[in-house]
Order: structure tokens, then sequence, then C-alpha cells
């Protein structure tokens, strides 16, 4: 179950369960053999069971809501400030956060109190004491490597797409760098590739690359209904940890959105807190594509508990974060009424309420909240992935960070009994259709659907 509830303030989701969903057929190849695996994320993973609150901001922050605001003994640390006055950016952030604090605080209470009537958030946890998984991610380098690799020429567009694993089981000859890769079947697969084991959710394409190398995901000829987008936005604290390389924002206006979106796409840009970063996205970046803001969305983050992971009001870190979403209009002489089509209004100021990955950056699936605003038949794309979902295409120069098999619980289904050829090759019917560019002027690609598993 990946929607635990939905009412008119948003949604409670089970992002570990939806995970679990994509990999529920799982075929392992290996040594030239085919075998059935369950597969699992591992559940410490989503097991964030304590808020992150001092006593200081216990007291600060409001008291009548103890349903949601839970105090620990250990008061934490602050920083000195050279000086006592916030600066321009800090007033801004409480500005902002003043004009939607009531949003948040009453919205989320009503969807964590409906969740716990229903058995959910109730601080209950089936995941032992383990350590998070710590796999150094090195794909970021290669694709950097890779640059020196030369382009696939115009000519060879047909060429650009690549199946995963041949029907030997053999993916020793996958250019990963620069062509779209997919897996066309049903079954999620567990493959090794440049030496690590990834495992790949059924019906996905994906593209690793980085800014420069996107030529493969345009030539694909493919027009998306829905594209949603986490950038690697520049701060202080990447700057420090140097945990992931940050893009400047003006650079995020060379990103191929117009010739990826269809007419009334929707896009969906994950943002900061930074109020300078919410101004480029409203302001300057989306109507540099041409698309016009229809909402603001937050995603809450809250314990197993149901309660909120940062102090609401604490000045460094809030437990939400922004989404804006916006419809890609395009000029009038680039689209024909036969293919615009019927656009479903987006609510404002929803709320998208869950537990957290403890893995930095791992953001939840937004397939099945936004499902109803792009229709179930919807070819859809995620640019800086750091994930596969089924049904989707996804680009990034991480593109395969969550999908290591260090990440997941790989159990032998069973060791007696052999799959069969017909089982793990079979075509999955919502595969993505990242097909060439059409030689014949009346055909069009097939559909590529999102994924249809909504329990």
């Amino acid at each position: 179950m990946s929607v635990l509830l939905h009412n008119i303030q948003g949604w409670v989701l089970d992002s570990c369960s939806l995970i679990d969903r994509w990999y529920s057929r799982c075929i392992r190849y290996q040594g030239g053999q085919k075998s059935r695996v369950e597969c699992r994320f591992k559940r410490q993973c989503f097991q964030v069971l304590k808020s992150h609150f001092s006593v200081r901001a216990c007291a600060a922050a409001d008291g009548g809501n103890e349903d949601v605001l839970q105090k620990t003994d250990k008061a934490s640390k602050k920083r000195k400030r050279k000086h006592s006055e916030l600066n321009q950016g800090e007033v801004d952030s409480q500005a902002f956060h003043e004009k939607i604090r009531s949003v948040i605080l009453e919205g989320t209470k009503t969807l964590v109190d409906s969740a716990r009537s229903v058995g959910h958030l109730n601080g209950t946890t089936d995941a032992a004491k383990e350590s998070l998984p710590s796999q150094e991610c090195s794909l970021a380098a290669l694709c950097e490597m890779a640059k020196e690799l030369p382009l696939v020429d115009e000519e060879e567009q047909e060429e650009c797409i690549q199946q995963l694993v041949a029907e030997d089981g053999c993916t020793s000859h996958v250019d990963l760098f620069s062509r779209v890769t997919e897996n066309g079947a049903d079954s999620a697969i567990v493959v090794t590739l440049m030496g690590e084991q990834y495992v790949i959710p059924p019906c996905t394409a994906f593209l690793l690359s980085d800014f420069t190398r996107m030529q493969p995901l345009v030539h694909s000829g493919s027009k998306f209904d829905l594209i949603v987008m986490d950038p690697p936005w520049e701060n202080k604290s990447v700057k420090r940890s140097r945990r992931y390389s940050f893009l400047p924002s003006t650079q995020l206006k060379r990103l191929p959105v117009p010739l990826l979106a269809s007419p009334n796409c929707l896009v969906v840009t994950w943002v900061t807190n930074r109020p300078s970063h919410l101004r480029f996205v409203r302001d300057e970046l989306y109507p540099h594509w041409g698309v016009e803001v229809v909402a603001e969305w937050f995603w809450v983050k809250v314990t197993t508990s149901g309660q909120f992971v940062f102090p609401l009001d604490s000045q460094h870190k809030k437990p939400y974060e922004v989404l804006v979403l916006g419809r890609y209009r395009p000029p009038a002489d680039n689209s024909t009424s036969s293919s615009v089509t019927s656009e479903v209004p987006v609510e404002d100021q929803r709320l998208i309420v869950s537990v957290p990955s403890a893995l930095h950056s791992q953001k939840p699936s937004l397939s099945e909240v936004l499902k109803p605003y792009v229709g179930g038949e919807a070819k859809c794309l995620e640019l800086f992935a750091r994930c596969l979902q089924p049904g989707w295409t996804s680009w990034g120069n991480e593109v395969l960070k969550f999908q290591h098999t260090s990440y997941f619980t790989l159990t032998p289904a069973d060791e007696r009994e052999d799959v069969s050829k017909g089982e793990a090759t079979r075509v999955c019917t919502d595969k993505p259709t990242i097909t060439p560019v059409l030689s014949s002027p009346g055909e069009s690609p097939p559909p590529r659907r999102c994924p249809t598993t909504v329990d």
C-alpha cells in the first residue's frame, strides 16, 4: 500500500511499501543463470523514530499540539552568530514560513490523526536495529570520465535505445552513458553493471549522464506528460559537506524541458526552503520554459509516530519542503488542437505527509499522488533522478544510486524452482516506450504508462 489515505488536505504515503511493490517479481541474472529472488528495500532506511527537538525549541514551538510535537532530553548546540540581526535571506525565510505555517500545522495534524485512526503512524516498527547502507556512489565520477567518449551521431538515432539484458542474460555490451537503456520486461531484474550489482524495476528506462550529455534523451523522440525534477540546489550545507556536486540556478535554464514536454505537461520541481530558489523557479525558470505556475505543495516529514522530524519553527531546518507545480504552455504555432490533452485542475497548498528516508536526497515517489492530474496512460520523466520507477524514464548522473543491491534485502525465492525463459523475458504492456523518431509521418509511438499499482 502506497497511499495510506487521501483527504482535502492531501495525502499520507508509505514510501517503503510502494518500493516493495515494484519488486514483487524479481529475477537475478548471475553466471549465465536466472533465478527468482524476493527483493525488499531495507526497512531501517525508513525508521525515523525520534524527532530532532531541543528543549528550547519545544518551548518556543506551538505547545498546544503535543500530538505532533515531541520533546527530547538532550539540548542541541547552536552555532554562535557573528551578528544578532537576521540577514535578508533569513528575513525572507521567516516571512514565507509565517505565511504557510498554519497550513502546515493544521493540515498535518488532520492527516496524522486520520492515519492514526486506521492504524498508521503509531510508532511501531518491524525493522531490526541495523546500520544504514553506506555504499559509496561513484556514478557521477564515471559520468565525468564518460565525457571523453564520442557522442552518438544524429544519423544513429535509431540505435540510441538499447535493451538492458540480452536473451542470454548478458549485460556486458550495454552503453549506459550515451544510450537510453530500458528494461522492457514485467519483472524486476538484478544485474551486474560496471562491476556492481543493481536492482532494476520492470518497465523502466534510464540514461546515466551528466548535464552536458542529455542528447540521447532528446533524440529518443518522446514527449512526456509529467516531468518531475529534484535539482542539486546550491547551498552552504552542500558546499561544507561536499556530499554531492551542485548546479548554479541559472544553469537549470539549459535543461531542454520544452523539447521533452507535451502540451499541458505537468512540471513538478522540488525546491529547498531558500526563498531565492523558490522565487527563481516561479519568476525565472518556469517562464523561461513556457511553464505556468499552477500550485505549490508541501512535503511534510514526520516520524513513525507522526511527529515533525524537526521543530516547525526552527531557524535552521524545517520539517517540510516545497514543490512547485506548473503546466507547460507551448507557443501557439507549436501545438495543434488534436495534440492538446484535457487538463485536470491542480489544487493549491496540498500536503504530502510521509516518513522520510534516512538516506540523503531520497525523495518519496509522486507517481500515485500525481496520477489523477495526468492520467494513468501518461508518459513520465524524472530529471536528476537517483532511483528508477516502473513505467518512468529517468535521467541523472546518479540515476542508479539507490538501485544498488546494498540498499535491498535479497532472498532466494525458491532455489529448486527454475525460471522459465518465457516468464523472465515477458514484455511489459506498461513499458516505457522510449522509441526512436519514426520515419513514417503517420506513425506515432505507443503510450508509455505510469505505474498502476495503487493499493
